[in-house]
C-alpha cells in the first residue's frame, strides 16, 4: 500500500490534465530557480562593483584620469561606472563648444545620467516580473489541477455500487499533489522577488545618490571656470 501511494505513483496515475498542470508548475519552478541564482550573482556583483568604484572615485583621483581608466577596461555590470561615464562624456562634449551655456550643460549632464540610471534600473529588475508571476499564479494553477482531480474522483464514484474512502483516496491524493507542487513553485519565487526587489531598490538609491553627488562636482567645476 505504501508503494502504491508513493508520490511518484500518484503523479504517474494522475489524469492527463493534472499531469500537464504538474509539468507546467515544475517547469516554472525550474526556470524560477535558474533566475533566482542568476539574480543573486548579478546583484552581488553589482553591489561589490559599486563599492569598489565609489572607493576609487572618492580617493581623490583626477576625474579625467578615472575616465580614461574606465574607458580602457569598461565593466558593463558596474552601474556607477556607467553613470559616471555617461555624465563625463556629456560634460566633455558640451564644454568643448564655444560660449556654452552653463545651465544647459548641467541639464544635458543630468539628462544623460538619468538615461544611464534608467538603463541600470532595467538591468537590476530583469526577470523580477517572471518571479512575481510564478509566485502569484502557481498556487492557483495547482488549485486548478486539484479541483480537476477531485472532480474526476467523484465522477468515478458514480460508477461504483459501494463508495469507500479507499476508492477515492488515491484520486484525491493525486489531485493534492498538484497543489503541493504549486506551493513548491510559488514560495521560493515570492521570497526571492521580495528580497531581490529590496536589494535592487537599495542599489538604485545608491546610484541616484552617486549621480547627485557627481552632478554637484561637475556643477562646481563648471561655475568655477571663469
Amino acid at each position: 500500500m505504501v508503494e502504491e501511494m508513493s508520490i511518484w505513483s500518484l503523479v504517474l496515475n494522475a489524469s492527463l490534465v493534472v499531469q500537464l498542470v504538474m509539468l507546467v508548475l515544475l517547469l516554472a519552478s525550474f526556470l524560477s530557480w535558474i533566475m533566482i541564482f542568476q539574480r543573486h550573482f548579478v546583484l552581488k556583483r553589482a553591489r561589490h562593483a559599486l563599492s569598489a568604484f565609489e572607493e576609487r572615485f572618492w580617493s581623490g583621483v583626477d576625474l579625467g584620469q578615472l575616465f580614461r581608466e574606465v574607458n580602457q577596461s569598461p565593466d558593463p555590470t558596474n552601474g556607477a561606472e556607467n553613470i559616471f561615464r555617461s555624465g563625463i562624456k556629456e560634460f566633455t562634449r558640451l564644454t568643448q563648444q564655444r560660449n556654452y551655456d552653463r545651465d544647459a550643460v548641467m541639464d544635458g549632464i543630468q539628462r544623460s545620467m538619468r538615461v544611464a540610471l534608467a538603463r541600470e534600473e532595467e538591468k537590476l529588475e530583469r526577470h523580477l516580473p517572471f518571479l512575481a508571476t510564478v509566485g502569484s499564479t502557481s498556487p492557483y494553477i495547482g488549485l486548478f489541477g486539484t479541483v480537476w482531480g477531485i472532480m474526476n474522483s467523484f465522477r468515478g464514484l458514480a460508477n461504483m455500487h459501494q463508495a469507500t474512502l479507499a476508492s477515492v483516496a488515491p484520486g484525491i491524493s493525486e489531485a493534492l499533489v498538484a497543489t503541493a507542487i504549486g506551493l513548491f513553485a510559488a514560495i521560493p519565487a515570492v521570497i526571492a522577488f521580495n528580497r531581490f526587489s529590496a536589494k535592487s531598490e537599495g542599489l538604485l538609491s545608491r546610484y541616484e545618490t552617486f549621480a547627485d553627488e557627481f552632478s554637484s562636482i561637475l556643477h562646481r567645476r563648471i561655475h568655477s571656470s571663469d
